[in-house]
């Protein structure tokens, strides 16, 4: 990859940013972990990390699927040649927030399961999709990937830890 110059998509390039960091910060409003005290109550499992950690890994992850998403508006050279992959980012993002109000908005930990089942399929169809354009913004995805795993997981154990939470 070349540097990104005046050629570069700047228009899409903003919207892919803004978008990035709405879901950021939106999920973050909708995420108050052990600020909630429905959360608080919750058992969870034996490897539930401290609240830090999802304060330092979620703008880290979100810097990543940002990378990726410039890397191939970069290389298809606008928008309209990214389209299937701008629209399964975007389509991924919005299941990334929706993720947070099912979860913590309506406290619905099985509806959210879906939805995590969803988000994973999506950033694993955007993988491929990001992959035509761009190799490496494909790979960028994979620790998003393994934490929506471990995410599945944590949700998992709240189902089975709290019989009706």
């Amino acid at each position: 990859m070349g540097t990104i110059s005046r050629d570069f998509d700047w228009p899409g390039g903003a919207l892919v940013a803004a978008g990035t960091l709405g879901a950021l910060v939106l999920g973050g409003v909708l995420s108050p972990g052990s600020d909630d005290p429905w959360y608080d109550g919750l058992r969870k499992a034996p490897l539930n990390p401290p609240d830090i950690a999802f304060a330092v890994i979620w703008p880290v992850l979100f810097l990543l699927m940002l990378a990726g998403a410039l890397l191939v508006l970069h290389e298809a050279g606008n928008f309209k040649r990214a389209s299937a992959a701008m629209g399964l980012y975007f389509t991924m993002l919005a299941a990334n927030v929706c993720w947070s109000l099912f979860f913590f908005g309506f406290r619905d930990p099985g509806i959210a399961l879906g939805v995590l089942v969803a988000l994973w399929l999506l950033i694993a169809t955007m993988m491929l999709r990001f992959a035509v354009h761009s190799p490496r913004a494909a790979l960028l995805q994979v620790p998003y990937l393994l934490w929506v795993t471990f995410a599945a997981y944590l949700n998992i154990s709240v189902l089975a830890l709290n019989p009706s939470p």
